[in-house]
């Protein structure tokens, strides 16, 4: 039989429901050095970072597989996080106290240097990494034989169209 996958997941996932049925916060503390950790740093203390997770204090959060992923507000700023598994060491609640501690895991060789905050994406709630990445303009210089098109019909009169209604 063939290694099985780890169990990490799968407990992060089920405390994550079991302190929600509870009615209580749930509270994440991350390894912020492991490598591909995505946390704002300014917020990093002794290498570690302890996230609330509550579905009102996220946007589009997923724990996967591999790793934990979300949208969060810090200083007012939208900030979009990404905590692989292996980086979780504890979750618990707030009010309790209760949850399941995980032993620190050994860090992987990454050839990838992890990103400080000045290079994270700041993010709306709602957008998505690859939406947050914008095209670079550069200037042309203009032909002789290039006129302006006008592809728009021009109207005298724009109108709204929302209606006032009283």
């Amino acid at each position: 039989m063939d290694k099985m996958t780890s169990c990490k997941p799968y407990l992060v996932r089920a405390l994550y429901d079991w302190i929600l049925d509870n009615q209580c916060t749930p509270y994440i503390l991350v390894d912020a050095e492991y490598p591909m950790v995505q946390v704002p740093r300014e917020y990093v203390k002794q290498g570690q970072i302890v996230l609330n997770v509550a579905p009102q204090s996220t946007g589009n959060f997923v724990i996967g597989d591999d790793e934990i992923e979300f949208n969060a507000r810090f200083g007012g700023q939208a900030r979009h996080l990404i905590i692989p598994i292996e980086a979780v060491l504890f979750i618990y609640s707030k009010e309790t106290g209760e949850g399941m501690p995980f032993p620190p895991e050994q860090h992987p060789e990454v050839t990838e240097e992890p990103l400080d905050s000045e290079e994270l994406v700041d993010l709306e709630p709602t957008t998505t990494v690859s939406e947050a990445k914008k095209p670079s303009l550069s200037p042309v210089e203009a032909s002789e034989t290039a006129k302006p098109s006008s592809d728009k019909p021009k109207d005298k009169k724009s109108r709204n169209h929302l209606k006032v209604i009283k």
